[in-house]
């Protein structure tokens, strides 16, 4: 055997230091010094040799140069406390490792060794079990060229590795994994109703003896048990539309009917959500129910796709290679080390660091995921300790399902394959976004990449490439060996996909050498785009009408569309052998085995029942024209001005239909809620008139009584599913307790060169500094962030003011979120994926800026829907709907203190009532707006 390497390592206190603050680059020599050099000295000095740094992806942008040997304390900290949060920054590690805030970017620096200390010292006191693992999976990565590796072995007193590939076996973590074996059945859920006054008696239990019980928050909750009524008791489902404005405290006014119905009834309530943020967030709400955390965990289950979730057969493939791929032994160590220290295997939970996604990419991460659908269920040696099983078991038998709309659709489209009984009782948050989930769900889009996911799905690696994919051989094999008819169709379907596209087939597009129908179908399908468009050279994504097809095309999809169903045809056969296997042995199969088969037909469904059943019928109409009730388009999807993919997509025009078809229809109860479900869509003095008139009160108290302005509820009604019941949806709306007139301001500044960048920065820089951070700036395109933020991040800089922007920073955005909530005098640039995930409660978020109105984007399924509903209605529709998600976002709690500036003179005034009816719409110079700004957020409290 060889002897271990001998090295040399430097002292940590000798290596340079490199960090980023602001628009300041900091650098700390090896002899102590600190300077701030330009970014030309800084690339020089990076290139020497390694740097201590803290984030590597995010310093490398801002130093403007790739860096390539580093120490990242992050990697340290991930490697150390495994699935445990810290914000990237030296502050943010200071916090979780108790030393002392650091006040400016000189003492961020600084501080970077003694963190690294910190940590290696901790590791170095570990119980024996838990340095033997880190010291093993050390080992590894050490070998792969991990430059912290050496350190950690020499503080737990490890000899470095021999000189040689790494041993992945060091990394074997699953053994040591918890088994989940519990299969105990299903039972039918009770059918006992909630009545009002309980659920008022759960509220009050659940915030506690010494809490006020908020009589709309009460009146609430008593509301949404119409939806946890008997299935008897009259039409079903029962639905609730329920809008409650910001600060009513929805949350535990559903979860108060929806946990006592689940504990009466023993059934499961699915609670869903648009966002992966606000599931955690009723997750953490539910601890007020259940603080023993054990028995929330048999209570409240977060599901989500499998997509979502650390597949621990692809960590063993991956990490079988790493002999052979040893650069991602670094990468697969930390993986290593998180999987062994999850509970639930989430890669978009809180256990999760989402700046590790920065660090490793995404290969080595999320790419872990089960992505292609090939999962092999029983037969896999990691069945019972697999992250997605145990979520999936955990929800049959939990009292609350925390969800997502997405995975709610597509469970019930394809019958609730995973957990066997479809839900009955939902409660649907974030509701103004059930139309965009259905649309997405039940859309369909053949394109060359999907086509090619397909064709591996099917057959696998193929070239002799080396790589995790199972084709469908290797998943059925075992199941159907002894049959020849089940074995032949295996075959066929492996011989069938060849006509879809295959390895480097973009390539063959673009040089017109198409392989197999698949491949000559988009060739030609992508020279029609080019010649229909009008800007080919657009940096965005290319749309073009299909109808009337061109010959070429027509023919193509013939021929492509005829090789489709060559394929489905052994892919049909083999579900229907699989169903009357599972019927003819039905004594025989144990619980795993059924699961295993069960699983291996709701993949063959998703496949062959779902896309490549509706990519054979659009195939079939690109001769015949539009079909009723679609939207057909032709698209090239880019990516900073390159072609990524190509293909056609269709749309549902209404989504709203089969989302009411497969959920709506099948459900006892349906609450839908959210704090924007209606739309008040005329002027505000229209809205308040109508208010008056109607009910002999004034606005304010109008709302509260639910009864909003005339016609509000047309627009809910419509886009979530209620107009395609036979019967009526109940209505209920509860407005904010929040006193907006005292509580905010409303700017639109008129005078504002708004087509100029330089302007636009100059105007944000002064509103945030009037403010003192705490800043927002909302950009309806990204290519305005970016021309914004040099000036305005050069402003800030001087006022000493941190900023971070979407697109430019090398952070993921719930990073970026994450650190501007922790950072009161902090400003964050960003787009619309800011506005929709954001939630920032107290002085962190005192200001909203955007830059210009954000109207829709007219692409052809816009135009359709704008065609269907009324142009001037649906685009007015969906900007109100942003600016009140905006605005909605300025004001959480009773003492925080707001302002939302509109830099564009252009806002209409009937677009006014977006807004709090309340509030004075002020639209002024800029100068007014600073000093306004400034003004109104020095005060402490609400007037």
């Amino acid at each position: 055997m060889q002897n271990s390497t001998s090295i040399s390592l430097p002292d940590l206190h000798g290596v340079p230091i490199f960090y980023p603050h602001g628009t300041q680059l900091i650098w700390i020599s090896q002899n102590g010094e600190i300077t701030h050099p330009n970014r030309a000295t800084i690339a020089a000095e990076l290139a020497l040799g390694v740097v201590l740094l803290c984030h590597r992806r995010w310093s490398s942008a801002r130093a403007g140069v790739e860096i390539d040997h580093y120490l990242d304390v992050m990697e340290l900290f991930a490697f150390v406390r495994p699935a445990r949060f810290a914000l990237p920054t030296p502050a943010g590690l200071a916090q979780q490792l108790g030393l002392a805030r650091p006040q400016n970017g000189e003492d961020m620096a600084t501080l970077l060794p003694q963190i690294a200390f910190t940590l290696l010292d901790e590791l170095a006191n570990a119980p024996d079990a838990a340095r033997q693992e880190a010291g093993q999976i050390a080992t590894m990565m050490t070998s792969g060229g991990w430059n912290w590796g050496p350190y950690i072995l020499l503080h737990l007193g490890l000899p470095q590795p021999a000189a040689g590939p790494p041993d992945s076996q060091l990394a074997v973590i699953w053994n040591r994994l918890a088994d989940y074996t519990d299969y105990t059945p299903q039972t039918e859920a009770g059918t006992q109703p909630i009545l009002p006054d309980d659920a008022r008696q759960r509220l009050a239990e659940m915030l506690g003896g010494n809490a006020e019980l908020r009589l709309p928050q009460a009146d609430y909750a008593a509301a949404v048990t119409a939806s946890f009524d008997r299935p008897d008791a009259g039409p079903s489902p029962a639905m609730v539309l329920a809008e409650a404005g910001t600060g009513t405290g929805k949350t535990l006014g559903y979860l108060a009917p929806a946990t006592l119905w689940a504990e009466k009834n023993g059934g499961t309530v699915w609670v869903s959500t648009y966002t992966r943020t606000l599931q955690h967030q009723i997750a953490d709400e539910l601890t007020r129910l259940y603080p023993d955390a054990n028995t929330r965990a048999s209570k409240v289950v977060i599901r989500k796709g499998r997509e979502n979730y650390l597949c621990l057969l692809n960590l063993e493939e991956a990490l079988a290679q790493v002999p052979g791929r040893p650069r991602h032994a670094s990468a697969l160590g930390l993986m290593a080390r998180w999987a062994s220290a999850t509970r639930d295997g989430d890669l978009t939970g809180s256990s999760f660091p989402a700046w590790l996604l920065d660090l490793l990419g995404r290969g080595q991460t999320v790419g872990l995921a089960d992505r292609r659908g090939e999962c092999i269920h029983a037969a896999c040696t990691h069945y019972n300790r697999c992250f997605v099983e145990k979520s999936i078991r955990g929800a049959k038998r939990a009292d609350i399902v925390v969800t997502n709309h997405a995975l709610v659709m597509v469970q019930a489209a394809y019958g609730g394959k995973d957990d066997r009984r479809t839900p009955t009782r939902y409660v649907f948050d974030e509701g103004h976004h059930v139309f965009d989930a259905a649309d997405s769900a039940f859309s369909a889009y053949l394109s060359g990449r999907e086509a090619a996911e397909l064709r591996h799905w099917v057959r696998g690696a193929e070239d002799g490439r080396r790589g995790r994919a199972r084709g469908l051989k290797r998943r059925l094999e075992d199941i159907v060996a002894g049959d020849d008819n089940a074995l032949a169709d295996i075959e066929a379907a492996l011989e069938a996909a060849r006509a879809l596209p295959g390895q480097g087939w973009e390539n063959r597009l673009s040089s017109s050498q198409p392989l197999g129908s698949g491949e000559t179908f988009f060739m030609h399908l992508r020279a029609a785009l080019y010649l229909r468009v009008g800007d080919p050279d657009s940096l965005y994504d290319l749309q073009c009408e299909l109808y009337p097809a061109p010959d070429n095309v027509v023919t193509a999809a013939r021929d492509f569309g005829n090789a489709l169903a060559t394929l489905a045809m052994p892919l049909t056969r083999l579900i229907n052998w699989l169903v009357k296997y599972l019927d003819d042995n039905a004594d025989q199969l144990d619980s795993s085995q059924r699961a295993r088969i069960e699983g291996a037909i709701r993949g063959l469904e998703l496949r062959a029942g779902g896309p490549l059943g509706a990519w054979q019928t659009m195939l079939a109409d690109v001769d015949g024209g539009a079909r009723d009730g679609f939207v057909d388009w032709m698209q090239i999807n880019r990516m900073d001005g390159q072609d990524r993919d190509v293909g056609l997509a269709r749309h549902w025009l209404d989504p709203t239909i089969p989302f009411a078809h497969s959920v709506l229809d099948t459900a006892h109860g349906v609450t839908i809620t959210s704090a924007t479900l209606q739309d008040y869509a005329a002027p505000r003095q229209t809205v308040d008139l109508a208010s008056n008139a109607e009910s002999g009160t004034d606005a304010k108290t109008s709302s509260m009584s639910g009864k909003p302005p005339h016609d509000g509820w047309q627009s809910a009604i419509a886009l979530t599913g209620a107009a395609h019941m036979d019967h009526a949806a109940m209505r209920v709306s509860f407005s904010s307790p929040f006193d907006y007139a005292n509580q905010t301001r409303i700017l639109v500044v008129n005078d504002l060169d708004r087509e100029r960048p330089e302007a636009t920065a100059s105007a944000m820089a002064a509103l945030m500094i009037a403010a003192g951070g705490g800043g927002l700036g909302l950009f309806t395109a990204i290519r305005r962030l970016r021309a914004v933020y040099p000036a305005l991040a050069s402003r800030l800089e001087a006022a000493q003011i941190p900023l971070y922007a979407q697109h430019i920073d090398q952070m993921n955005l719930q990073t970026l979120l994450a650190m501007f909530r922790e950072d009161p005098e902090s400003c964050l640039l960003g787009t619309d994926a800011v506005r929709d995930g954001i939630d920032v409660p107290g002085a962190a978020l005192r200001l909203i800026v955007f830059d210009r109105m954000p109207w829709p984007r007219s692409d052809i399924l816009f135009s359709a829907r704008a065609e269907w509903q009324g142009r001037e209605a649906w685009t007015e529709r969906q900007t109100r709907l942003k600016l009140r998600q905006a605005f909605g976002r300025l004001i959480r709690r009773s003492n925080d203190r707001g302002v939302f500036v509109m830099l564009d003179s252009r806002l209409p005034t009937r677009m006014t009532s977006a807004f709090p009816p309340d509030v004075e719409i002020q639209r002024i110079g800029l100068a007014k707006a600073i000093s306004q700004t400034q003004e109104f957020l020095a005060k402490s409290g609400p007037d």
